[in-house]
C-alpha cells in the first residue's frame, strides 16, 4: 500500500527524516512512537505530500507520487498520477480544522462535492452515512462552536472518511483533547481497526498503541530506530533507547 525508500528531508541544515525505509501492507495498522522532534509527524506529511521529500521515492500502490534527485531510476513525476496516489489518502491533524461557520454535516460533505464532484445529495447521503458510523448523528446542524473537541475530532475523522480512502494517516490526533474526551477519538480508531482500515498513527497513547497496532515504529532523530510487533517493542526491544522512552512515557 505504501512504499518508502531511501526518503531524506531537510529543514535548513536540520535533517528531519534520515534516509526512511518502510512497507505497509494492506490491512496494517503501523503506530509510529518516539520522543518529539523525531520525525513522526514529518514521515506522514511526507508520505502525503505535504512537505516534499529532498531525496527518496513514495508510492502509494505502486503509484509514484514522489522521486527527488541523485537517482538512477529518477522519472519525472505525472501530475495525474500524483493526483490518484494523493486521493487513496486521508490524513486527521492535531488541531480540527473545522470551517467554523458550516455545519457538522456541511464541513462533512464539502469536499466531497468539489473533489469528488459528488451531488449535494450524494454528498449528504454519505456525509449522514459516515457521521452516524462515528456517532454523530445527532450533532449534524451543529456548528464547530457548539460540540466539543472530541466530536469534533470525530466530525474531522468522518470528513476524512467520506472521502473512500484506502489508507488514513493519523498525526496526534488526541493530542489536542482533554483527557475525558481521548476516549471516544480513540474509539473510533479501534472501530476503523477492526475493518482493517490500512493506517499509520503517530500517537503518545501507549496502551492504545500497544492494542491497537500490528507494528511499532519508534523514532529518534529522524531515523527508525527499531521496527516489530507490539509485544516485542513494548516488552522486550533491542535498543536500549526505547526501554528508557517507554520508562518515562509508561511511569
Amino acid at each position: 500500500m505504501i512504499e518508502i525508500k531511501d526518503v531524506s528531508k531537510n529543514f535548513g541544515p536540520l535533517k528531519v527524516l534520515d534516509k526512511i525505509n518502510l512497507q505497509v501492507d494492506r490491512g496494517e495498522i503501523i503506530s509510529i512512537i518516539g520522543p518529539s522532534g523525531a520525525g513522526k509527524s514529518t514521515l506522514l506529511r511526507s508520505v502525503i505530500q505535504l512537505e516534499s521529500i529532498d531525496d527518496g521515492i513514495v508510492e502509494i500502490e505502486g503509484l509514484r507520487i514522489a522521486c527527488r534527485k541523485d537517482r538512477d531510476d529518477d522519472e519525472p513525476i505525472d501530475k495525474t498520477t500524483v493526483r490518484e496516489g494523493l486521493a487513496k489518502m486521508g490524513m486527521v491533524f492535531q488541531g480540527f480544522n473545522l470551517f467554523p461557520h458550516m455545519t457538522v454535516l456541511e464541513n462533512v460533505m464539502i469536499a466531497q462535492t468539489i473533489v469528488k464532484d459528488r451531488s449535494q445529495k450524494e454528498a449528504q447521503e454519505k456525509a449522514k452515512a459516515i457521521l452516524n458510523k462515528v456517532g454523530l448523528t445527532d450533532k449534524e446542524n451543529s456548528y464547530p462552536s457548539q460540540i466539543s473537541g472530541g466530536q469534533k475530532q470525530r466530525v474531522a475523522i468522518a470528513r476524512a472518511l467520506a472521502m473512500d480512502p484506502d489508507i488514513m494517516l493519523f498525526d496526534e490526533p488526541t493530542s489536542a483533547l482533554d483527557p475525558e474526551l481521548i476516549g471516544e477519538v480513540l474509539g473510533v480508531i479501534k472501530a476503523l481497526a477492526q475493518e482493517r482500515m490500512t493506517m499509520m498513527i503517530v500517537t503518545h497513547e501507549m496502551n492504545f498503541a500497544r492494542e491497537i497496532s500490528d507494528r511499532i515504529l519508534f523514532m529518534e532523530d529522524g531515523r527508525i530506530v527499531e521496527s516489530g510487533p507490539p509485544d516485542k517493542i513494548f516488552v522486550n526491544p533491542e535498543h536500549p533507547r526505547i526501554r528508557t522512552f517507554l520508562d518515562k512515557i509508561l511511569s
